[in-house]
């Protein structure tokens, strides 16, 4: 090749391709900056009119995406790529990952139906997907949970949508569920007066609605009897703690003995055993 041919080559396709090139890179650089901008801008106003904060984290998400979305277009045009060939492939893509991929934008869909709807909040207490724990972030595929126990569990979108789901935080008030068991000869009214005067002085448990005591059941160790308290949902755990040590607390300063299974074996008269 000779050097004339080299200068042509590189005059009629090098240049004006590493032009394209560095455009290319310049306007993915500021848009990036620029979105970032639009994205802080939209927090902003969104934070200041008070929206929830899992539809803020969602709306930014949608955005970026977008946004990126119509760059990449962008520079296609910049570079005199034909979009609308494109657009033809990228419906086409979309059809067959659409397929593939049903399970994901089902979660996506579902997404979107939980920001709209509004079954619970970042930092509500819920039950779903077989998990419980408390809302840390709803994102565009799935939710994040935090346990108990301190894990980070990631529950699906659809999952979260179309299963049950329980929501620990929306209503003031708990109700604790726990049972005392009573031998036989402890007069069940006596037992719940003590556990009424002793449970009532645990912190936390409410006065509205009532602190509720009752026999449950009678089965073979005695009279079972349940105690009901109820408290705030952030309280929940304390709550349920100090109540158990206040019913092992009641029992062994009232002297109750042990529960136990009791029998009675009647006899019949000349029969051998």
């Amino acid at each position: 090749m000779s050097q004339i041919d080299f200068v042509l080559l590189t005059n009629t396709y090098l240049v004006p391709f590493g032009l394209k090139v560095v455009m290319a890179i310049a306007i993915w650089v500021i848009s990036g900056m620029v979105i970032n901008a639009i994205v802080k801008v939209s927090r902003l106003s969104m934070t200041k009119r008070r929206v929830d904060a899992t539809l803020i984290n969602y709306s930014d998400a949608a955005l970026r995406v977008g946004l990126r979305i119509g760059v990449v277009m962008l520079i296609l045009e910049v570079c005199n790529i034909q979009t609308t060939s494109f657009a033809a492939l990228i419906a086409a893509a979309g059809v067959a990952i659409g397929v593939a991929w049903s399970g994901l934008l089902s979660n996506f869909a579902a997404g979107v139906f939980l920001v709209v709807l509004q079954p619970f909040k970042v930092g509500d207490t819920i039950r779903a997907g077989g998990e419980t724990g408390t809302v840390v972030a709803i994102g565009l595929f799935v939710t994040t949970l935090t346990t108990d126990n301190n894990l980070c569990v990631y529950v699906g979108n659809n999952k979260v949508f179309s299963d049950n789901l329980i929501n620990y935080s929306t209503n003031a008030q708990r109700r604790v569920d726990l049972r005392c068991q009573i031998a036989h000869g402890v007069n069940p009214a006596e037992a719940v007066a003590l556990l009424y005067a002793r449970v009532a002085q645990v912190p936390n448990v409410l006065t509205a609605p009532a602190l509720s005591i009752g026999i449950l059941e009678f089965n073979l160790s005695g009279s079972l009897l349940a105690v009901r308290p109820y408290c705030h949902p952030n309280d929940y755990g304390q709550v349920y703690f100090d109540v158990n040590q206040a019913i092992a607390d009641t029992c062994t300063e009232a002297g109750w003995p042990i529960p136990a299974p009791y029998q009675v074996a009647i006899m019949e008269s000349g029969t051998t055993r």
